[in-house]
């Protein structure tokens, strides 16, 4: 083409760029993460560090073979792997054996991401894989032998190991899980905090709120999917009269501002996201008063990944119609 044409470059999408990257926006989630993570540890111990670790380290030595393999340059520092195995780590069991935990985020990038494409590609949360993966491989570290936290700073960790309050609800009733989960500190206070049994990462609500704001304040994510989630299981509970206990126990906030709001697996128009959260709170509800499982947020959040696409589809934008103007 001559000098005085104009050059045109063709390319795929997306043509509009702002400041924000893949890799910020993915170092930032797992910076606000490190509240929650460094309370899980305090809480459990030793081996809740260990957990964390191989988790992580599963995730990236994971990614990275997948794209020597594939031939593909290695991306281990936009932190979507870390990102991925740190989420794991955090809503499994604090006693949970650290080759499992490795083990599980090795099958959360390879077969949850990388087999898909890799990072964009995926079609459920790669996380959330990891953690069902887990459940149906080790059902029995997963879901038994709860460490009891330290009931307050300076003291030492209580080895003796109980059920969560969300089993306890289910096994025993209200009395029971309310005798769980009161500590020193009062009860809604224990919930708060984190002076409860529990996953590494959902123990304090406080600290995860905390970095939900964060994530709000950068405009990473936004409050149409987790309020609908919160929305949701309060709806689908509310007849259990202990509403309340549901929304504060489990893993429901770290699946609410977390794993809902991920890019990739969620859908991208506002009506489209506040049915996704409503339907990934009732199905919690519904999986933990009439399933045999007393958790659920794992599974309602794989389910309505699958809804995703068709979610977009259906409340997709309707273009105005000007009058007379062909349609």
């Amino acid at each position: 083409m001559s000098e005085n044409n104009p050059t045109f470059v063709l390319s795929p999408g997306p043509h509009l760029h702002t400041e924000e990257s893949t890799s910020k926006i993915m170092w930032w989630v797992n910076g606000s993460l490190a509240p929650a993570v460094l309370w899980g540890v305090f809480v459990f111990g030793f081996n809740a560090a260990l957990v964390v670790l191989a988790s992580i380290a599963g995730a990236v030595l994971t990614e990275f073979a997948s794209q020597k393999a594939l031939g593909r340059r290695p991306t281990l520092t936009d932190g979507s792997a870390v990102c991925t195995g740190l989420l794991l780590a955090l809503t499994v069991n604090p006693n949970l054996p650290a080759w499992q935990a490795f083990l599980g985020a090795m099958f959360a990038i390879g077969l949850g991401k990388m087999i898909f494409g890799g990072l964009g590609f995926n079609l459920f949360n790669p996380a959330l894989l990891g953690r069902a993966f887990l459940m149906a491989t080790f059902p029995l570290n997963m879901t038994s032998g709860w460490a009891m936290p330290r009931p307050w700073f300076g003291a030492p960790l209580d080895a003796v190991t109980t059920a969560t309050p969300l089993a306890v609800l289910k096994e025993q009733g209200i009395e029971a899980a309310v005798q769980l989960v009161t500590s020193p500190a009062g009860l809604w206070n224990a919930l708060a905090l984190g002076f409860r049994p529990g996953s590494i990462g959902e123990v304090s609500l406080v600290l995860v709120a905390l970095g939900g704001g964060i994530l709000l304040a950068r405009r990473i994510i936004t409050l149409a999917i987790p309020l609908s989630v919160l929305a949701g299981v309060a709806l689908s509970t509310l007849h259990t009269g202990v509403p309340l206990l549901h929304l504060m126990s489990g893993g429901l906030w770290i699946g609410a501002f977390y794993m809902a709001t991920d890019y990739v697996t969620s859908p991208s128009t506002t009506r489209a996201q506040i049915a996704f959260g409503l339907l990934i709170g009732l199905l919690t509800g519904i999986i933990r008063v009439y399933g045999g499982y007393p958790e659920g947020i794992c599974y309602a959040i794989l389910i309505a990944n699958a809804m995703a696409p068709a979610l977009d589809l259906w409340f997709r934008p309707r273009r105005a119609a000007i009058a007379g103007s062909p349609s």
